[in-house]
């Protein structure tokens, strides 16, 4: 029975700029709530409340970069690129993440700067700004985590914490803001100590985002449950008796796959050719995990 094979690339493709597209959104969405933190910041006087601005800034620049990188991981394989243009989408959240700790680290400095240096205490009215920005960038994040994992996206994942980080800045902020207005006199520089709080735990988490992308550019072993999927897939196709060796790596959205199939040693080289082009065309017609190429290896059968 002959398999039905998508267009694989054409799928990638879509996914690529599908990702793109969310990412474009929170391009916006970073230009608009900088300009109300800006706002907020200066009138209320808060310096929480622009250093939020500030990292909305530079998250808009992050956001190019991981916009740029799935145009390029959309592209199809071509001569100088046979396996695709996948790594463009893992480079791109390995960039995304230095953002986060020149972020972390522009604020924190900032952050200290505001606390020896005496200050007018915050408004009231910046807890009302807090609260907007901490309801659409959660939001905005799970959305992205969300389609992060439908499509199998690190930069996805990694850009949706970037949005989660710019959340929890404006939570420490509010914390800080509040202890602010309540302890009133003496309390100036709460909000400042809230930021600086906010940027270890950004950093902190930032590691784990920069651990995952670079275990992408690096070929980093998948997850056993998608092995363990190609293995129970390949095992399927008639004529295959057992898998020797399997290897799959990410790359970008899609997955490229090395497997070793045991096959009856007394089969003719042509048979065992059509049970290699079975399992390629069983693998890449699965799109669980999504597969753009896989290099099939007989082996006899003892």
């Amino acid at each position: 029975m002959s398999v039905i094979i998508p267009d694989v690339h054409a799928a990638n493709r879509q996914r690529a700029y599908a990702s793109a597209r969310l990412v474009l959104r929170g391009i916006f969405l970073n230009l608009v709530l900088a300009v109300v933190k800006f706002a907020g910041g200066i009138l209320g006087h808060t310096y929480a409340l622009i250093a939020d601005g500030v990292e909305s800034l530079l998250d808009v620049f992050s956001s190019i970069l991981v916009w740029a990188g799935f145009h390029v991981a959309g592209r199809p394989p071509d001569e100088d690129h046979p396996y695709g243009h996948g790594k463009a989408e893992p480079l791109a959240a390995l960039a995304v993440a230095l953002f986060v700790f020149v972020a972390a680290g522009w604020i924190g400095w900032h952050a200290v700067h505001e606390i020896i240096t005496p200050h007018q205490g915050p408004h009231w009215a910046t807890l009302i700004v807090l609260a907007l920005v901490m309801a659409t960038k959660f939001s905005f994040s799970r959305r992205l985590s969300h389609a992060g994992d439908e499509h199998g996206s690190t930069a996805l994942g990694v850009e949706a914490f970037h949005h989660y980080s710019d959340a929890l800045t404006s939570a420490a902020a509010f914390v800080g803001i509040s202890i602010a207005l309540v302890g009133g006199k003496g309390y100036e520089a709460a909000d400042d100590w809230a930021a600086l709080l906010a940027c270890v735990v950004i950093a902190v988490n930032g590691v784990t985002m920069f651990n995952r992308a670079v275990g992408d550019v690096m070929d980093t072993a998948v997850a056993p449950e998608v092995e363990n999927e190609v293995r129970k897939l390949a095992l399927s196709v008639t004529g295959v008796s057992a898998i020797d060796k399997c290897r799959v790596r990410k790359s970008g959205l899609s997955h490229l796959v090395d497997i070793h199939v045991r096959v009856h040693g007394e089969l003719s080289v042509r048979v065992g050719h059509d049970i290699a082009h079975a399992v390629k065309d069983t693998l890449m017609a699965s799109g669980t995990p999504a597969i753009t190429d896989v290099a099939v290896h007989i082996e006899p059968a003892d």
